[in-house]
Formats: C-alpha cells, structure tokens, sequence
C-alpha cells in the first residue's frame, strides 16, 4: 500500500508559503493506519523498551505502536501540560523558541526508548525530545516518522541518531 497517496496538499497553511502535508486522510482509513502502525513496529531499531511520542500528531502513531510491541508509552508535552515533576528543553524556532517537557521518571536508566512523530520537518521538536530521553537516563534507540520532509534539514539536525520515515517527500 502506497501511504502517501493518504496525505492531502495543503497549501499556504498554516502561513503563506507552506504546504502543509495533512496526515488526516490516513487516520480516517483503517486499513491505512494498520499499515502505518504495522510498518512502524517493522523498522530496524532493536530491542525497544518504550515508545515516546511527541504531541500532539505524534501521540496518534505512538500509543498504538506501544500497543503492538506490547511495551509502555511516554508523552512528550507542551509546558505546563504534565501532572508531574518535569525536565524540559528548550529549542530554538526560526523565529523564536518552543520547549517540551517530560515526565522525569518516564524513562529509566538503559531503557532504550523509540521517539515517533507524524512528520520530520526541521527536526527541533524531535532534537529536544531526544535530549529528554537522554536526560531521564535513557537511551534513543531512534526517532521514526510517518513522512519525512527530505527538502528540510531534519534529518540533519537529529545528528547520529537513528532516522525512519514511512514516506520521504522529496
């Protein structure tokens, strides 16, 4: 199955200029996100101990990812949206910062940890992510991605660590 013929153009979102690659006709298809999940849980990381996944898109291949490798599931979050002690990480925007945050005992010392997102654009969000994981003592077993945008320096950014998309977008 050809998943990028679930992804839908669309263009000047969510600023002139941009095409935004939307992901939602791949979540209205069962038989899409079946294939998404099953080709995700085939990627060549190793042994995995947990799924972490990056709000908000992120979550929706994460949890059921985690599901079928029966292994737990760790958001990454916006500030302010975790009930607990926290680390963070700040990165840096084109024009501006964001930051993420982590519950700091979701991941334990050695666990190796597969870090999933819907898309790899810039690679910022993920790059902070991975410094999460690392920070709570874990090991990034790899980042993988539904799309990856081949155009933008994502890939790049995210240095040695190990990188997967389902679908390039050259």
């Amino acid at each position: 199955m050809d998943l990028a013929k679930y992804l839908r153009d669309v263009p000047d979102f969510p600023k002139p200029g941009i095409l935004f690659k939307d992901i939602t006709p791949l979540l209205a298809s069962p038989v899409a996100m079946k294939t998404a999940i099953d080709r995700l849980a085939k990627l060549p990381f190793g042994k995995v101990d947990k799924i972490a996944a990056i709000e908000s898109r992120g979550f929706l291949f994460g949890v059921p990812l985690a599901m079928q490798l029966g292994i737990g599931f760790v958001p990454v979050r916006k500030p302010g949206k975790l009930p607990w002690k926290t680390n963070r990480v700040e990165y840096k925007l084109e024009y501006g910062s964001d930051s993420v945050e982590i519950h700091q005992d979701a991941v334990h010392k050695g666990e190796r940890v597969l870090i999933v997102d819907d898309l790899l654009a810039t690679g910022g969000t993920m790059g902070a992510a991975c410094q999460l994981v690392e920070m709570c003592g874990g090991t990034v077993a790899g980042c993988a991605f539904v799309v990856e945008l081949c155009f933008l320096p994502g890939r790049k950014r995210l240095g040695t660590h190990q990188v997967e998309a389902l679908v390039a977008v050259k």
